[in-house]
Order: C-alpha cells, then structure tokens, then sequence
C-alpha cells in the first residue's frame, strides 16, 4: 500500500480565487518542457524527450493564504484540436514559445495567440465577464549561436497595444530572464510574486504538514510571513469531462459556484 504524501482539499481549504490553470502552448522542439522544468525544479535535461501531455500542481503558503498553481504543458504536435481549444477554455494564463531560431514556430505563436483570443472572446461573451488574458510570448533558446530568424521588429507588433501581453527573450538551458519572466505572468494574472521560484523557499513533500501549519500560523499576521512553495507529487489532470462541465457550467451562468470544483488536490 502506498501512502498518499499529497495533503487533502481540507487541509488547506484554498479558494476558488487563489487557484490558477497556466497553459504552455508552442510547436515541438521549441523547450516548452525545459521552461516547467526550471520553473519546478531549477533544472535543465540536454536529452530531448516529445511531450504529449504533462500536468503538474505546486502549492504555495504566501503570507498566511494557499495557493494553488496548476501548469499543463502540452504537445505541440495538438493531434487533438478539439483538445488545445479545451486547454485554452480552462486556462487562466498562458505562455506561448517558439525559438529564435525557427521562423515556424514564431507563426505558430501567431497563430495561437489569434486562437486564445478568440476562444476566450466567444466565452467572454456567454458568460459576460470583462477579464483579459494574461499572457506571455517566449522566444527561446537566446544561449545558442545562431542565424536569427525571428527579428525583433515582428515580436514588437505581435506584442504592440496589448497590456496583457508581454515578451522575454529567454534562454531554458541558462535559466536566462525565466524567474523575470515568470515574475511578469503572475503580476499581470493579480497573483503573488512569490510564486516565482527565486522568491520562496522550496520544500519537499515530507514537509506538507509544514506548509499547511505555516499557512495557518500566518494567518493571524498582519504582514503573512515567509513564502513557501511544494510540487504537488502524483499530480492528475482534471478529467476532460470535469473540465467540460467546469466550461458548461461557467457558460450558463453557474461558474461562480462551481469553479472550487477546480482546486481540488487529487
């Protein structure tokens, strides 16, 4: 029997406001992986492995409240389309990357960025919600030499007039401007700037119960305390057909009162 490490929903009890769904989107081979990877474990793989879908969860104690970042880096082969439109309809944030050396890839980040906006207009409209989608544009590989493809005239209009919408050139390998890039996303999405990795304390799941006991002792606090954050280990994407009843429901008019259904530790 394996013990279940992950604290319950109960523990931390995290509102529906404090939850956060950050969608990865971008052609293959650009370093979609390498970018969650530096962000969760401060680490770089060289070997090259193709992604069809990951899902990770971090959880976080920032100043007294918990936090709950749910992250799915995604294929960018999207064999699915159906499946990529669902991805952008329960995100919150997104990042799109490309490599600044792939002219490809840059028009694919084109392309997505049209989608995201549209997607999210159409759900916009039923719902009537006024809220723009933070988003961040990624060009990455910035530590190879390289004939660039993609010049900087193009990432500015792409990225022109648009509030919500922000872009770093980044190197994944170097771990060049993620945590600042990360910092931007979560500032623009009205979430904490803690939650980017160089500015709380990471602590390995036998420290859940700490996480929940710090979170409570800092409740009382007026300034919080320190900030702590934990990946969340066997960590399960919500099932196509909650994310579908989540975009029902909110279309409908009943996402308010089922949205908790999303920050649920599983």
């Amino acid at each position: 029997m394996i013990k279940k490490m992950s604290p319950s929903e109960n523990d931390f009890d995290i509102p529906a406001k404090n939850c956060c769904r950050m969608v990865i989107l971008g052609s293959t081979k650009v370093g979609k992986t390498a970018i969650v990877s530096q962000f969760l474990n401060g680490r770089f793989d060289e070997q090259y492995t193709p992604t069809i879908e990951d899902f990770h969860r971090k959880l976080y104690s920032i100043k007294g409240d918990v936090y709950q970042l749910d992250i799915l880096d995604t294929s960018g082969n999207h064999p699915f389309p159906a499946m990529r439109r669902l991805s952008i309809l329960t995100g919150d944030v997104f990042i799109l990357v490309f490599s600044l050396d792939n002219r490809d890839s840059f028009q694919e980040v084109q392309r997505l960025k049209r989608q995201i906006i549209e997607t999210k207009s159409c759900l916009k409209n039923k719902t009537k919600e006024n809220d723009d989608v933070p988003l961040v544009i990624c060009g990455n590989k910035g530590d190879r030499e390289f004939y660039r493809e993609v010049q900087g005239e193009e990432i500015e209009q792409l990225v022109a007039g648009d509030e919500q919408c922000a872009y770093f050139e980044i190197s994944a390998k170097r771990n060049t401007n993620v945590d600042q890039m990360f910092q931007t996303l979560f500032t623009m999405a009205k979430l904490p700037n803690e939650m980017s990795p160089d500015l709380h304390r990471k602590v390995s799941v036998q420290y859940c119960d700490m996480l929940r006991t710090k979170s409570l002792k800092n409740k009382n606090k007026k300034n919080g305390g320190d900030a702590y954050g934990i990946v969340a280990p066997f960590a399960r994407r919500p099932s196509v057909h909650s994310d579908l009843m989540y975009i029902k429901e909110k279309a409908i008019g009943g996402g308010q009162g089922k949205d908790k259904e999303r920050c649920t530790i599983s």
